[in-house]
C-alpha cells in the first residue's frame, strides 16, 4: 500500500482525496517514511519538515472532508530546492557561509505552492550557490542518484531530482541557470522542463537573473503541467515576469505531433554525444517520424560558447562572492572560489561582448524555429558521472561534458525540456531535450506528452 501511495500521480491523488478513499496526512506520512529510509543512501534533503508536512497535511484533509479543496495541487507532496525561500526555515544555497536563521517570506513560486494547498516535505540539496551540474557540497556531501549510488543525481537540482527518483515527493521545485532542472531529470529518468524566462515569476538579482526559471520535476509529463500552471501565476515582486497565461493554458497535451516539423541537431555545437546516447535519441526520432512529425537532421546549429560566454559565467560567480564576507572565503568550496575570485577581474567589454552574442544567438534560435517549431538534442553528451566527480576539471568538463546542450537556451530564455528516452546499457537513464521559441512553453509539452507515451517504460540498450 505504501509503495502504491508513493508512486500516485497528481490526478490518482486528488481523485482519491475526492473519493475519501486516502487522507493526505496518510500520504504525507508515507513520503516521510520513505525519506527517512533513503535519506542516509543519497543524501537529497538539506532539511526534512515533517512537523510542517503533517500540519499542512491535516489541513488538507480538513478541505478535501469539506468539499473546499484549493485545487489539483491540494494534499500534493513537494520538495522545495534549498536556494528558495520557504518562510519560517533558513535558505542555505548549499554553503557553510549562509546564515541558518529562517528566511521571513515565500519566494513567488513557493508562495504559489503554499496558496494551492501543497504539503511541503523539506528542502532538497543544492551545490554551494547552484554553482555546477552535479550536487555535492561542505555543507552537506555528495547527493547520490537512486538509480546507481555510485553516480551523481546531476545538478543543481540534484536533491530534488534523486529525492523523486527514490519516491520521495510527487513534485519537485527546481530551478534552472545552465541546465539545473533538466540535468538532474535527465541523469534520475524523470521528466523536468526549464520554462521561457519570465513564464514563473520569480525573485532573483544581478547578472545570473535573466537566465534562470523556477520550474517542476516530476514523474510524467501531465504532473508538471500541473504544476507548472500554479506556478506561472502572477507575483507583483517579479521586474521581469511575463503577464500570466489563459485559464486553458497547459489543459490539452493530448494533441500528438503529426504534422509537426522538427528539427533534430544529433550534435549541438559539434559536441558528440556518447555513442549509446547518440542511438537512444536517434531511435526517438524514429519515433516521431512514425507519429506522423516531419524531422530533418540538422547540423551543430550554433557555435561553441565557450569563447564568448565563459567569462560572463565567471562575472556572475565574482559578483556572488563578494555578498561572501572577506574572513569567510576559506569556508568556500575551492572550485567554486577559483572561478569566482577569476571573475572580480572581468572588464565590463567582455560583459558587453557576452550581452551582444546572447542577443545574436537569439536571433540564430528564432531564425531556425520559423522553419521548426521544435528542436530535438540529446539533454546531454552521457550519463550520469561518477558520484565523487570533479567538476569543471580534466575528466568532467562544464562546456563540453555537463551544459552543451542545455546552457544555450538559458542564454536565450526558451523553454527547454528533458524526458527519458532510453536506459544505457550500465542501466542509467538518457534524457531527451525538447526545444521551443520564447513562450512556445506549451507547445514543448504537447510534444513531450506525445514522445512520453510513444516511449513507454524505457527499455536498457544493448
Amino acid at each position: 500500500m505504501t509503495k502504491d501511495i508513493l508512486s500516485l500521480s497528481v490526478a490518482e491523488l486528488t481523485a482519491r482525496y475526492r473519493a475519501k478513499a486516502l487522507s493526505p496526512v496518510e500520504v504525507a506520512q508515507a513520503h516521510l517514511d520513505r525519506a527517512v529510509a533513503v535519506e542516509p543512501t543519497i543524501a537529497a534533503f538539506q532539511l526534512l519538515t515533517p512537523d510542517l508536512a503533517l500540519e499542512q497535511a491535516e489541513a488538507s484533509r480538513a478541505r478535501w472532508s469539506e468539499g473546499r479543496a484549493l485545487g489539483e495541487l491540494d494534499g500534493v507532496p513537494v520538495t522545495i530546492k534549498d536556494n528558495l525561500d520557504v518562510a519560517g526555515l533558513p535558505t542555505r544555497h548549499g554553503s557553510l557561509t549562509t546564515s541558518d536563521k529562517p528566511a521571513q517570506e515565500d519566494s513567488p513560486a513557493v508562495a504559489r505552492l503554499r496558496e494551492a494547498g501543497v504539503i511541503i516535505l523539506g528542502k532538497t540539496t543544492t551545490p554551494e550557490f547552484a554553482w555546477k551540474g552535479t550536487t555535492d557540497s561542505t555543507l552537506r556531501g555528495i547527493t547520490r542518484n537512486p538509480w546507481n549510488t555510485n553516480h551523481s543525481s546531476g545538478g543543481s537540482s540534484g536533491g530534488g531530482g534523486a529525492a523523486l527518483a527514490a519516491g520521495v515527493g510527487t513534485l519537485a521545485l527546481g530551478n534552472d541557470g545552465g541546465g539545473s532542472i533538466r540535468i538532474p531529470a535527465s541523469f534520475c529518468g524523470l521528466f523536468g522542463i526549464k520554462p521561457t524566462f519570465g513564464r514563473v515569476p520569480h525573485r532573483q538579482y544581478g547578472l545570473f537573473c535573466t537566465i534562470a526559471s523556477n520550474g517542476p520535476i516530476a514523474r510524467s509529463v501531465a504532473d508538471a503541467a500541473a504544476m507548472l500552471r500554479v506556478l506561472a501565476r502572477p507575483d507583483g515582486r517579479d521586474y521581469y515576469a511575463a503577464p500570466p497565461p489563459s485559464a486553458e493554458w497547459l489543459t490539452n497535451l493530448d494533441s500528438g505531433i503529426k504534422g509537426l516539423k522538427i528539427a533534430y541537431s544529433p550534435a549541438l555545437q559539434g559536441i558528440e554525444p556518447d555513442a549509446h546516447v547518440a542511438r537512444a535519441i536517434a531511435d526517438a526520432i524514429a519515433l516521431a517520424r512514425d507519429l506522423g512529425a516531419y524531422v530533418e537532421e540538422i547540423g551543430p546549429v550554433i557555435e561553441p560558447l565557450r569563447p564568448t560566454f565563459k567569462d560572463h559565467w565567471k562575472a556572475g560567480f565574482g559578483a556572488r562572492l563578494k555578498d561572501v564576507p572577506r574572513e569567510q572565503w576559506d569556508l568556500v568550496e575551492p572550485g567554486f572560489r577559483k572561478l569566482a575570485e577569476e571573475g572580480l577581474n572581468i572588464s565590463g567589454e567582455a560583459l558587453h561582448k557576452a550581452e551582444v552574442a546572447r542577443a545574436k544567438l537569439y536571433e540564430t534560435m528564432a531564425a531556425l524555429h520559423e522553419r521548426f517549431p521544435i528542436l530535438v538534442t540529446a539533454t546531454t553528451p552521457h550519463t550520469a558521472p561518477a558520484a565523487d566527480v570533479v567538476y569543471n576539471g580534466a575528466d568532467y568538463d562544464r562546456w563540453d561534458d555537463a551544459v552543451p546542450y542545455t546552457v544555450p537556451f538559458n542564454l536565450t530564455g526558451q523553454p527547454a525540456a528533458s524526458l527519458p528516452c532510453a536506459l544505457s546499457p550500465e542501466g542509467l537513464p538518457i534524457g531527451l531535450q525538447v526545444v521551443g521559441l520564447r513562450f512556445a512553453d506549451e507547445l514543448v509539452m504537447q510534444a513531450c506528452q506525445a514522445f512520453e507515451m510513444a516511449i513507454g517504460p524505457q527499455a536498457v540498450l544493448s
